[in-house]
C-alpha cells in the first residue's frame, strides 16, 4: 500500500491512500516568466498535478512569484496547480520561494548547514497555502478555502551525502542514501514538522529499487519516486518504466517524476502510461495494437499511429479513459477488438468497426479511422 501518512502539497493530497500524483519540472529559464508559465500550462494540460520550478538565483524570485500567481488550475479541483520550488545550496532562496507562495520546497539538506535547514522548516511550518478541495481522492472543498503548511521534499542523492556515509556509499549505495534521508526525517520530526516527503533517487535502476524498498520498510512518510537522470526520451522511458513501474507494482510510491532529457510534457505522458499499465490510474485513451506479422494484410502501423495521433490531438477525447483496439489480421483481431471499448479489426483492404464488443459495420480500409473517431465522439467518450 502507499505510505500511511498523508500530507497536502497545496491542493494535492500525497500519501495516506491518495492516488499516485504525477509530477514534472519546467526546463525554461525561470527568469523568463512568460516562457515558464507557457510550459506550466502545457504540463497541466497533459495531466501534470505537481510542477517543480527551479529557483537558482535571487534575481529570478519575482518571476517565480509570477508563475505561482498565474499558475493554471487543475481540472480535478479547480485549484491552481501546486508550484514546488527546486532549491539547492542557498537556504535564502527557499525562504524567498515560500514568501512567493510556493506550495512546496524541494531541498537536499546535505547541501546546507543544519541551522539553515531548520530555518526553512520553521518558515514553512508558519506559512500557509490554499489547499482547495484536495483534488481527486480528497474531500469536498469547504466554504472557505482550507490552508496547509508549505510541504518540503527531503531529496537525497549520492553527490551530497554526509562525510561519514561516503565510504558506505561505495559499498552499499542504497543503504547510504536511506540512512541520510532518515537522519533528516528524524530531525524534521524532532522539530515538530511532519509535512514532508522523501526521495532517494539514483540513475541506477537496481540502486533505486533497493533504496526505496529499504526506505518504505522504515518510514510511513510519503515517498516521491523516480529514476533520476534517466536519459533521453527513448532510453529514459525504458529505465523509468522499469524502475518506477516495479516500485509502484509493489505499492511503493506516492508521487512520481519521469526524468527525461527532452520536452517535460513527454515526462507526464510516460508517467500516465506507467500508471495505466499497472491499472493504478487512467488518463486519456489507451491504444491497443498488434505487433504485426506475416498475416497482416493492411497498413496496421499507419492505422495505429493515425488513431493514436488523432486521439491525442482531439481536446474532447485526449482525457477520455477508454481503450481503443487497432488490429491487423483475421486471427486475433476481431476478439481483441471486441474486448476494447472501441476497435477496428482489418484485413485484405477492409475492416470491421466494434463498439463495446458489438460489431457495428464493415468498411474499406481508408474509412476505418474516420468511422472509429466519429463513433467515439458521438458517444461523448
Amino acid at each position: 500500500m502507499p505510505s500511511a501518512r498523508r500530507i497536502m502539497v497545496g491542493s494535492v493530497p500525497v500519501g495516506g491512500g491518495a492516488p499516485v500524483a504525477v509530477q514534472s519540472m519546467t526546463c525554461t529559464r525561470t527568469g523568463d516568466a512568460a516562457a515558464t508559465l507557457a510550459q506550466v500550462r502545457a504540463l497541466v494540460a497533459a495531466g501534470c498535478e505537481l510542477v517543480r520550478v527551479s529557483l537558482p538565483t535571487a534575481e529570478e524570485a519575482p518571476a517565480f512569484a509570477r508563475v505561482v500567481r498565474e499558475a493554471p488550475a487543475l481540472a480535478a479541483c479547480a485549484a491552481p496547480v501546486p508550484i514546488i520550488a527546486d532549491v539547492h545550496y542557498d537556504w535564502r532562496l527557499a525562504l524567498a520561494a515560500i514568501a512567493a507562495g510556493a506550495a512546496g520546497i524541494r531541498i537536499n539538506p546535505g547541501t546546507m548547514a543544519e541551522k539553515h535547514v531548520r530555518e526553512i522548516v520553521r518558515v514553512a511550518a508558519e506559512a500557509r497555502v490554499p489547499a482547495g478541495g484536495g483534488g481527486e481522492g480528497g474531500t469536498a472543498a469547504p466554504a472557505a478555502p482550507a490552508v496547509v503548511p508549505v510541504a518540503i521534499r527531503i531529496g537525497v542523492n549520492a553527490g551530497s551525502l554526509p562525510r561519514d556515509l561516503r565510504g558506505k556509499a561505495e559499498r552499499e549505495p542504497a543503504a547510504a542514501l536511506v540512512e541520510a534521508a532518515l537522519r533528516w526525517a528524524a530531525r524534521f520530526d524532532e522539530w515538530g514538522f511532519h509535512a514532508y516527503k522523501l526521495s532517494v533517487k539514483s540513475s541506477s535502476v537496481p540502486v533505486t529499487l533497493e533504496a526505496y524498498r529499504l526506505l518504505a520498510a522504515r518510514t510511513d512518510a510519503p515517498l516521491h519516486v523516480g529514476v533520476t537522470e534517466a536519459g533521453t526520451v527513448w532510453s529514459g522511458t525504458i529505465k523509468s518504466a522499469v524502475g518506477i513501474g516495479a516500485l509502484l507494482a509493489e505499492g511503493i510510491g506516492d508521487t512520481v517524476r519521469v526524468s527525461l532529457t527532452g520536452d517535460p510534457v513527454e515526462e507526464v505522458r510516460v508517467a500516465w502510461k506507467i500508471l495505466a499499465a499497472l491499472d493504478l490510474r487512467r488518463r486519456g485513451p489507451e491504444v491497443i495494437s498488434c505487433p504485426t506479422c506475416g498475416r497482416t494484410e493492411v497498413d496496421i502501423v499507419g492505422l495505429a499511429e493515425d488513431v493514436e495521433r488523432r486521439l491525442a490531438g482531439d481536446a474532447a477525447l485526449a482525457g477520455s479513459a477508454i481503450t481503443v483496439a487497432v488490429m491487423g489480421c483475421r486471427v486475433n483481431g476481431p476478439e481483441e477488438a471486441r474486448h476494447a471499448d472501441y476497435g477496428i479489426a482489418a484485413g485484405a483492404g477492409e475492416g470491421v468497426l466494434f463498439d463495446h464488443g458489438e460489431r457495428v459495420e464493415a468498411l474499406p480500409e481508408g474509412q476505418l479511422v474516420d468511422a472509429l473517431l466519429a463513433r467515439i465522439r458521438a458517444a461523448g467518450a
